[in-house]
């Protein structure tokens, strides 16, 4: 089912018209141009005044010279009007207008109305061919030359407006005038709520899919069932006015799913409306059955129908050539006429008033009856605006206590009460609302569209007489005595339109009010309701919902994904590749592959790695399936819905450098291919669309009939080309990856040989994959200002974003330009700070500006976004605020270019010097590269990311170029990660250890001589960088040890009271070389803070006996990461004892909830270790050297306690471990290291691990 939803119509109070036209046609259009003023008579001629007899309106006819030469008011204002009576309704395509005879007198701008009953006129609007909305047509410049003006659309009405807007200045209104068009003819039924014609259609036409039906029609009321057609099984269309809003229902079948279609449309300020529905029929769909004015069926589904049948007119409606209305009249035997149908069209008429702005009032004066303390009023209005003041009392002599005066006397005020819209009533929907207010002595009571739920009472008292003064739409201002200030009117004023209005159930004369014969009024449009509905058709791009006032609009941009006055950009990026090098890691994330295309956004997963980006979309079944096996059938059919729609895979396929997708087949007696005669017993359907039969399996090429194990020549069976045609009792497989963009994405698969005793078989169908970004990375070098390139115009009538990226060294220069007649876009570098953004739409340039601080020449790459619509144009340079301009109201709306887009260059300017890339135009990619090419002084791509984009490698990354993009090379890192920035960790159990071998002792013996000496200062540690994380639960406990070939070592340990210190060198001038090893290694252990201490002979292999558990994770040793090594390269000199898992280093939750997580660093980086330690010979003597050691702990000890409380507060945390630390025990008074004086190391479990970072 699908309906169509259309705006309340906003003619004023005469019945809208409006055409339906389901289907469009070819219809033969005569010649509509002949003169139908010019044999009018007399009477046919109205005007507000007339200066004399002889300039009465039946001399403004063109190129006549009777009387005074043409018609001329008595005053000269914008009050005065001309009206023509056709004599009855006709078609009118042209108007001209000539001053008047012999004179001075002639008008310059007019506005056109027209109107079937001589009252409730509507104003001509359109678009002319630069956009602008015509609502002031251009007038003369002289008495004698005739201007004529073609309407686009055509005007069927009976009477013609002309209001004069302005004139010539040295003269007064002049007018001679005529008409163009030609005779109207149509036929009309009239339905008052009751009756109905039913249409028998089963011996017309059949509905093959492709038909029309039309109609016109004018109501006053806002619902009603205009048409209902049924056809064969449960086949049907109904056409439903529900509270102002046109509906299109479509259904086929009882048990079908309902589709909505809604789209707005004006009703108010066309003549015509054309409805264009394709339908197209599945099975034989015969209309039966047609209705007009109510649905004549028992088995329609009432719920989703207007209840209430038509009031109002239909006309002209036709079913293919059949003129049903036409038929009935003549009394058709198929046609069933339910009620009283007349076929004329009588229209009550009531006049309206429209409040135009904030000095927008009428007055009437109070009646005679009020002195009896009894009112009753009522009116109809419609607004767009939230709030606005309806009515105003003037209450006078209304005598209050003065609480100003010292002795309290009494004084008249004049007091008002003040009726008003307020918002958040739903009153502003444009349709009309009713308003009745009934007032007794000490009662009043105000009802809104007569319902009683929304009516509101008082027992304020309403002392009114019949010098008391109303205000309709505004003047409530409050003035006190003369020793008080003026109250001006609190509230807002009314913008929209009123009628109906009644004082004392008496309805007031509003074209007595017009001719100043009652009451008073100002900047009013009497007799002509002019609301606008500025959101028909709708502005706003991208499902956002459009909200107007009485003069403009706004669009709400919430949940769409969309942002811009008309939600024309998108919020998210391209590709998975853009959101990388945004820094981004892997995650799912919204894509728009066509940036303000039609194309919604998608949810994809964006697998980051360390040179790609992949965008990895899903589908119904990625795992591995075992097919069914049936005696009963051969072949098993299956086919996958992905969870992105076509246009975006394709889009994304499209963008991509690379895209796969696995498809495997293991098999046993099943074959696949039947390689290599025969037709294949299994094949996939992949590629666009619908997609197409494909017969090479993954791995193999397209139309090959292979798998991957053909290709490669080494199948099981050389005598096919397919692991699985080999037909063995046991099983093998046949999997590869389909890397050809146009089989992507495989659609359905389609598996035989199944049904064989034996035969066993599933298949895996991967999710299609995609990296790199064709778009993003489209560049072009510019070496000359004097070269260019040159593109097809851009369209961009309504909507033009522009985006794209540059880099240059220079300071300024043009980077795109497309010149119309008069319109032109142009985007350029001014100065080395600032970003232009101009163009001309038709009301003269605009610039829009954006200035940075910081120098744009930098030779990095900048982003600019530049967008134009309808409400504004904004100009955004990287990541800045947006500055953004407001268009001129009722301006000119479409930018109109006919010359080539230029990029890097532009008429009479100085042209670009740099790179652009990534240019993007509502959403389309230009081909810089492909052009490039071809182009002398242009060269395609640019290098040079790392300038831009290298801070994103992290954790000692080096950023390296690629001809698209770059990438972050992870190996001087102990990260990993396409940034260097995902932690490599592992746990350790108490039997775990890693040895890094640095340099074989052989090696080192052999090449000491021959080593320079930036690497035997390598081999020494003298300025060392160390970092790791770790967290334990174990004390004592060692954590790093590292030794070398001149007898160094450095050791990281915690003591068994859980104390915190670092020393960070031990050096033993005694020992001879031959007694440490002969290797400089890397041994880590589980533990979680650091101490370096002297060992004597067997202490380290006691040490190294400690039993504890834990995790360490980002081990760095200068450019060295044995615990990466480890995990990840298994090639590396590392030796591993004990088990190793690679971990996130988590936890479960430690007993005391607030426990919380500490952070320690090393002072400094690559710091000279032994700078720590000024005095060798400190070292010659044992006892000296522990009480120095001694005094070096407490000073450690006591500044890491210090540190350790800010440390709280300002240290980065390496986990997501938050609770508040449990206290530990107090330390002792002297920091003893007792690892050596321990022949066995008995390990003390704390109650929580802990997290460290080195």
């Amino acid at each position: 089912m699908l309906f169509l939803l259309f705006s309340p119509g906003a003619g004023g109070n005469r019945p809208v018209t409006l055409t339906l036209s389901f289907l469009l046609c070819d219809w033969l259009i005569e010649v509509c141009d002949s003169p139908l003023v010019t044999n009018l008579p007399p009477s046919s001629f109205r005007s507000s005044t007339q200066l004399t007899s002889s300039h009465g309106p039946v001399f403004a006819k063109v190129n006549r010279r009777e009387g005074a030469g043409g018609w001329s008011p008595l005053v000269s204002d914008q009050y005065q009007w001309l009206e023509v009576d056709l004599g009855r309704r006709t078609q009118i395509t042209a108007v001209a207008t000539q001053g008047r005879y012999g004179s001075s007198d002639w008008m310059t701008a007019y506005l056109l109305m027209f109107s079937d009953t001589g009252h409730n006129w509507r104003q001509y609007r359109q678009e002319d061919s630069l956009g602008v909305k015509i609502s002031a047509f251009p007038g003369n410049n002289n008495a004698d030359t005739v201007v004529q003006y073609k309407l686009k659309q055509p005007v069927i009405a009976r009477y013609l407006h002309l209001i004069p807007l302005d004139w010539n200045p040295t003269g007064r209104i002049g007018l001679r005038l005529e008409m163009y068009g030609c005779q109207y003819i149509s036929d009309v039924a009239n339905f008052d709520g009751s009756n109905s014609l039913l249409y028998r259609l089963s011996v017309w036409p059949s509905w093959t899919g492709k038909e029309v039906i039309s109609l016109k029609f004018k109501t006053l009321k806002n619902s009603g069932t205009l048409l209902h057609a049924e056809g064969q099984r449960d086949h049907s269309l109904t056409l439903v006015l529900e509270k102002g809003r046109l509906l299109l229902y479509h259904q086929q079948g009882a048990a079908s799913t309902n589709t909505h279609i809604r789209q707005r449309t004006p009703v108010y300020n066309v003549q015509y409306l054309t409805l264009y529905t394709i339908y197209k029929c599945h099975m034989s769909c015969v209309l039966v059955q047609l209705s007009l004015g109510a649905v004549q069926s028992h088995g329609l589904q009432k719920p989703i129908l207007s209840s209430r049948n038509f009031h109002g007119c239909l006309e002209n409606v036709l079913y293919n050539d059949l003129n049903l209305i036409d038929l009935a009249k003549r009394s058709n035997q198929q046609v069933s006429v339910v009620g009283n149908v007349t076929f004329s069209c009588a229209e009550p008429v009531s006049i309206a008033v429209t409040f135009t702005d904030s000095q927008s009032f009428l007055q009437l004066p109070g009646l005679t009856s009020w002195p009896s303390w009894i009112v009753s009023l009522s009116l109809q209005f419609r607004t767009w605006n939230k709030a606005g003041l309806l009515l105003t009392f003037d209450l006078l002599h209304f005598k209050t206590n003065r609480l100003t005066e010292p002795n309290q006397q009494f004084n008249e005020l004049n007091l008002c009460l003040c009726l008003c819209v307020h918002k958040g009533l739903g009153l502003n929907d444009g349709q009309w609302h009713s308003v009745e207010l009934n007032c007794r002595r000490d009662h009043l009571s105000i009802t809104v569209d007569r319902d009683e739920g929304a009516t509101a009472h008082t027992t304020i008292p309403l002392p009114l007489t019949a010098d008391s003064q109303l205000f309709f739409g505004g003047k409530c201002t409050l003035q006190f005595h003369s020793h008080l200030h003026s109250l001006l009117n609190p509230f807002r004023v009314f913008q929209g339109c009123m009628r109906l209005l009644t004082l004392d159930n008496q309805p007031v004369n509003l074209i007595k009010v017009q001719q100043r014969l009652l009451g008073n009024y100002s900047h009013l449009q009497i007799d002509m309701c002019g609301i606008i509905d500025r959101c028909s058709p709708s502005r706003c791009e991208h499902g956002g919902r459009c909200n107007q006032s009485w003069n403009t609009f706004h669009c709400n941009c919430t949940n769409s994904g969309y942002r811009g006055a008309t939600c024309h950009s998108s919020i998210y990026e391209q590709s998975c590749e853009a959101y990388k090098h945004k820094g981004n890691t892997s995650g799912h994330y919204y894509v728009d592959v066509d940036g303000s295309g039609p194309i919604n956004p998608q949810l994809i997963y964006c697998n980051m790695t360390e040179d790609r980006a992949w965008m990895v979309i899903q589908h119904n079944n990625t795992e591995l399936t075992t097919v069914p096996l049936s005696a009963e059938t051969n072949q098993h059919l299956t086919h996958f819905d992905y969870a992105s729609a076509e246009e975006q895979i394709a889009a994304i396929i499209g963008q991509s450098e690379h895209c796969e997708q696995e498809l495997s087949y293991l098999c046993r007696k099943s074959r696949l291919l039947n390689t290599p005669e025969g037709a294949p017993f299994s094949w996939w359907e992949g590629g666009p669309g619908p997609g197409q039969v494909q017969t090479h399996w993954g791995g193999a090429l397209p139309g090959s009939r292979q798998c991957a194990c053909g290709l490669q020549d080494n199948c099981l069976d050389s005598n096919h080309y397919c692991n699985c045609d080999a037909d063995y009792d046991q099983w093998v497989n046949d999997s590869g990856l389909i890397t050809h963009k146009e089989t992507l994405p495989v659609r359905s698969l389609l598996l035989g040989d199944i049904q064989r005793p034996g035969s066993e078989a599933a298949y895996r169908v991967g999710p299609l994959r995609c990296h790199g970004d064709n778009n993003l990375w489209n560049a072009a070098f510019f070496d000359k200002e004097t070269s260019y390139l040159h593109f097809p115009t851009f369209h961009g009538e309504l909507n033009a974003d522009i985006s794209f990226l540059f880099k240059t060294p220079s300071s300024s220069g043009v980077f795109l330009e497309n010149l119309g007649i008069k319109d032109f876009i142009r985007i350029e570098l001014r100065s080395s700070t600032e970003v232009v953004f101009s163009f001309d739409v038709g009301n003269g340039p605009l610039e829009v500006r954006v200035e940075k601080s910081a120098p744009l020449n930098d030779n990095r790459w900048h982003r600019v976004r530049a967008e134009r619509n309808v409400k504004e144009a904004s100009l955004q340079v990287d990541e800045f605020p947006a500055i953004s301009k407001e268009a001129p109201a009722d301006g000119h709306i479409h930018l109109q270019l006919n010359s080539q887009l230029f990029i890097g260059t532009a008429s009479r300017q100085k042209g670009f010097l740099g790179c652009i890339r990534s240019l993007q135009l509502n959403g389309v990619t230009l081909d810089l590269e492909g052009r490039a090419k071809i182009t002398p002084g242009v060269r395609p791509g640019c290098p040079g990311h790392c300038s831009s984009y290298g801070s994103l490698c992290q954790n000692h990354g080096r950023c390296m170029e690629r001809a698209s993009g770059f990438s972050c090379d992870c190996g001087p890192s102990a990260y990993t990660g396409s940034f260097c920035h995902q932690e490599v960790s592992a746990s350790f159990e108490s039997t775990t250890s890693i040895t890094y071998i640095l340099k074989e002792p052989s090696e080192l013996s052999r090449n000491r001589s021959a080593l320079p000496s930036s690497k035997s200062a390598d081999m020494t540690l003298r300025g060392e960088n160390i970092s790791l994380s770790f967290r334990t639960s174990q004390r004592p406990a060692s954590l790093l040890y590292i030794s070398s070939f001149y007898g160094e070592y450095l050791a990281l340990l915690i003591n068994e009271h859980g104390d915190f210190f670092f020393l960070p060198l031990c050096y033993d001038p005694y020992s001879n070389p031959s007694s440490f090893s002969q290797e400089l290694t890397c041994f880590l252990n589980h533990s979680s803070v650091p101490f370096c201490v002297r060992f004597k002979e067997n202490s380290w292999s006691r040490f190294t006996r400690c039993e504890t558990t834990g995790c360490l994770s980002s081990v760095h040793f200068n450019s060295i990461s044995p615990l990466k090594a480890a995990l990840l390269h298994s090639d590396s000199p590392v030796s591993v004892t004990g088990p190793l898992a690679q971990s996130s280093c988590g936890s479960s939750s430690p007993a005391n909830p607030h426990t919380a997580e500490t952070t320690h660093s090393l002072p400094g980086t690559r710091s000279t270790l032994s700078s720590y330690f000024p005095y060798p010979p400190l070292y010659h003597k044992p006892k000296l050297l522990f009480v120095f050691l001694g005094v070096i702990a407490v000073v450690i000890f006591v500044t890491a306690a210090a540190l350790a409380i800010v440390a709280r507060f300002i240290c980065s945390r390496k986990e997501t471990y938050r609770n508040q630390e449990v206290k530990g025990a107090q330390p002792e008074d002297g920091h003893e290291f007792r690892f050596s004086s321990q022949a066995d190391c008995q390990s003390t479990t704390s109650e929580n691990q802990r997290e460290f970072f080195i």
